[in-house]
């Protein structure tokens, strides 16, 4: 297993930063945002330097009920091979559902949501890591999510799930401790227990994250700095494996590089605290007793997610996130007040990218923006990835009559106009933009 050592998530917003930081040994670079044939400057200069380079990426859909998009799949190998990367990593979540597997609307949700801890999803999951690992000219390794909910009916818990995952399909897993914790606040699950069940040699690496509490539930933002208990919990995995690597995920708000250095090397001090302790104690024999004791009854690894096993896991995905993204009622057995804050957060993340990838939208609504845009989310799912939502949002303030006449409308429309035309495309919810935008000129 290559070994990695200490690595930063790169952003662009850091990257002059972390070509100078001391000690990075390699970084993480989210694929959806890489260029095969025009890799950022400073990614080249680390390449360069010898510094690793991992597509870590984010919109597969591991855990949905549909087989991995070729296009998708396709994508992420061709951001190795131009990374000359040793592996590649994506999450253990659903990201979109409905379709014609279920013969309900396609729905996107922007964001990782949790797969039921159930023998169909891991049926599903396990074909799907397949699929993708032959389509893959490196290694997969797949990482555990923060949730703000949990699915009724679970039959494993994380730690069995993941075992029992790495087991059938040889898959590496990539740990992130940060999503542990926020697991134990939100939904009570004891993160030394689930490393406990782990198979430890799977591990490819470990993320390592900030975040939040807020009402009494754990917001993953990857905003903050690292609390103790996120580093306590890394000691603890470090107690029982070095693992390959170890990398500090920071999305927004970044800090002064100084900061950031200073967590990196809290990070480096709680891994050396769980080095000495592995050093004395002699407890991974018996933790993976415990693993391999935990599921019970596991699937043969031959099996094969049918039809029907997809329908049932994809019907249960579509309900649950059209109650999250589109209003419909919540599915049975699961936490309503949860429910709410999820698709709140759903809502207010969809305003936040949207800002960043169209930052005109802001400059021309000012501080009305985000209500606006919060208040339309709630009706309104994404259905064609963020771009296309910041188009669909402007339409819809256009043609629905919230915006007065005068300077904001006037810039909305020119901005609307310079990205759609009046040209023709498929059928949106208000018809077909042909009209739309005839529709818009006219006003």
């Amino acid at each position: 297993m290559t070994r990695l050592g200490t690595g930063i998530g790169w952003r662009p917003e850091i990257a002059d930063a972390v070509e100078r930081m001391p000690g990075i040994d390699w970084v993480e670079a989210v694929a959806e945002n890489i260029c095969p044939g025009h890799l950022p400057e400073s990614l080249l200069r680390l390449r360069e330097r010898g510094v690793t380079v991992v597509p870590h990426g984010v919109s597969l859909g591991l855990g949905g009920a549909d087989r991995p998009d070729e296009e998708r799949l396709t994508a992420l190998a061709e951001r190795a091979e131009a990374l000359g990367s040793p592996l590649v990593t994506e999450h253990i979540a659903f990201v979109r559902a409905g379709g014609p597997l279920t013969a309900t609307p396609r729905l996107e949700a922007g964001h990782l949501l949790p797969v039921p801890r159930t023998r169909d999803a891991l049926d599903v999951l396990c074909e799907n890591v397949r699929i993708a690992q032959e389509s893959l000219p490196v290694p997969l390794a797949v990482e555990n999510i923060a949730a703000l909910l949990a699915w009724p009916g679970e039959e494993m818990t994380e730690g069995q799930f993941l075992y029992e995952l790495a087991d059938r399909t040889g898959v590496r897993l990539l740990i992130d401790v940060a999503n542990l914790h926020t697991n134990h606040v939100n939904r009570g699950e004891d993160p030394a227990k689930a490393l406990a069940e782990l198979p430890l040699e799977a591990i490819a690496y470990v993320h390592v994250a900030g975040g939040l509490e807020r009402d009494g539930v754990w917001h993953d933002s990857h905003a903050h700095p690292v609390p103790r208990p996120v580093l306590d919990i890394l000691t603890d995995l470090t107690s029982r494996v070095a693992p390959p690597g170890v990398l500090l995920e920071r999305d927004e708000n970044f800090p002064e590089p100084a900061a950031l250095e200073r967590e990196l090397d809290a990070i480096r001090g709680a891994v050396e605290a769980g080095a000495r302790q592995r050093d004395t104690e002699q407890r991974g024999a018996s933790a993976r007793e415990t693993a391999g004791a935990g599921a019970d009854g596991g699937s043969e690894p031959s099996a094969v997610a049918g039809d029907a096993t997809r329908q049932r896991l994809g019907l249960a995905q579509a309900a649950l996130l059209s109650s999250l993204v589109a209003g419909t009622p919540v599915p049975e057995g699961f936490d309503r007040v949860r429910l709410g804050v999820q698709a709140r957060a759903l809502s207010a993340k969809r305003a936040d990218v949207v800002a960043k990838l169209a930052p005109e939208l802001p400059l021309i609504l000012g501080t009305g923006y985000r209500a606006a845009f919060v208040a339309y989310a709630q009706g309104h799912p994404m259905r064609g990835g963020y771009r296309q939502d910041a188009l669909d949002f402007a339409e819809r303030l256009l043609l629905g009559g919230q915006l007065a006449e005068g300077r904001a409308r006037r810039e909305l429309r020119r901005w609307w106009l310079d990205r759609s035309g009046p040209a023709p495309r498929p059928l949106s919810r208000l018809g077909r933009v042909g009209q739309v935008g005839r529709a818009l000129i006219g006003r």
